[in-house]
């Protein structure tokens, strides 16, 4: 369906929506009353498109640290990812740090306005979720963004009618200061948990010779951030290095948390875990390791 470049495909089971267009992909569901939604996902997927085409539009101010957009071309996409970087107030991070988490918003947002229950538009895995009533979300998480392993287990309910989770870390597919293997971040939107990740994947770091950085340019000289240097290898680290970044990347966390920027993160680096305080009271949070056999119950991963 539509252009060449873009590509609207239904899942084979006909529970979600997949929305393809140059770097995105929107994983696309929605329910109400148990009942999936195809028509209302089908017309989430095309308004996915749109909400490309107006970060396309402005890319040049969103690569730069605290841009300003021209007067009267200000739209709801560029300045949701503006003022969730803002919030976050990483000296780093351009608008381009929250672009994914963004997009899943818009698109959530848009889903949930059409007499819709239950919305969960997971984009690369950043993922924006919608509850109302007695929903129920779960979300499988991986500490490690090079295995496909779920390790964790988050169920999420209509306390709140929107969450966000995003992950960041190696092997993800944007640059990490860091070396956590991935940092997964719960806030009220998508957007905020995408800028948060990245921030405090960016804090887990420490100095050692077997941390190799160059500056992001080097790499690719597109990146919204050239000059930054960025952990491109990893070897072997002693246990008193993870340890230590990861209880940088934990003070961040715990920042933002006290902020109310985040309702918490879960932050993995060699094989170690740390988990913010108090995370129990704002998700249920299962730290077993979730088994196959239960795999068809996760709506998110």
């Amino acid at each position: 369906m539509m252009n060449s470049d873009q590509r609207i495909i239904i899942a084979p089971d006909k529970q979600s929506v997949i929305a393809e267009n140059g770097p995105m992909r929107l994983v696309i569901k929605a329910w109400h009353n148990g009942v999936f939604q195809m028509e209302a996902a089908i017309q989430a997927a095309k308004f996915s498109f749109s909400c490309l085409k107006q970060v396309a539009g402005h890319l040049q101010y969103l690569k730069k640290i605290n841009p300003v957009l021209p007067e009267g071309e200000e739209n709801s996409i560029s300045m949701r990812m503006m003022e969730s970087v803002r919030m976050i107030g990483d000296k780093d991070l351009t608008p381009m740090a929250a672009v994914a988490g963004s997009i899943a918003d818009e698109v959530a947002d848009r889903l949930f306005a059409m007499e819709t229950g239950k919305v969960i538009v997971d984009n690369g895995g950043d993922i924006a979720i919608r509850l109302s009533g007695l929903e129920r979300a779960k979300v499988g998480l991986r500490t490690d963004l090079n295995s496909k392993e779920i390790s964790h287990i988050m169920e999420l309910d209509a306390r709140s009618l929107s969450w966000g989770v995003a992950t960041s870390g190696l092997g993800g597919r944007s640059f990490t200061k860091g070396i956590a293997s991935a940092a997964t971040v719960v806030a009220k939107t998508s957007s905020k948990a995408d800028a948060a990740a990245t921030s405090i994947a960016n804090a887990c770091f420490c100095r050692d010779k077997n941390i190799v950085q160059v500056p992001a340019g080097l790499i690719n000289p597109d990146t919204d951030i050239p000059d930054i240097p960025v952990t491109v290898s990893v070897g072997e680290l002693s246990p008193e290095t993870i340890r230590t970044a990861l209880e940088n990347a934990l003070g961040k966390a715990e920042e933002y948390v006290e902020k109310g920027f985040i309702h918490g993160a879960l932050i993995a680096a060699g094989g170690s875990v740390v988990i913010t305080n108090r995370f129990n009271e704002h998700v249920a949070f299962i730290q077993d390791r979730f088994k196959e056999k239960s795999s068809k119950m996760i709506d998110g991963i």
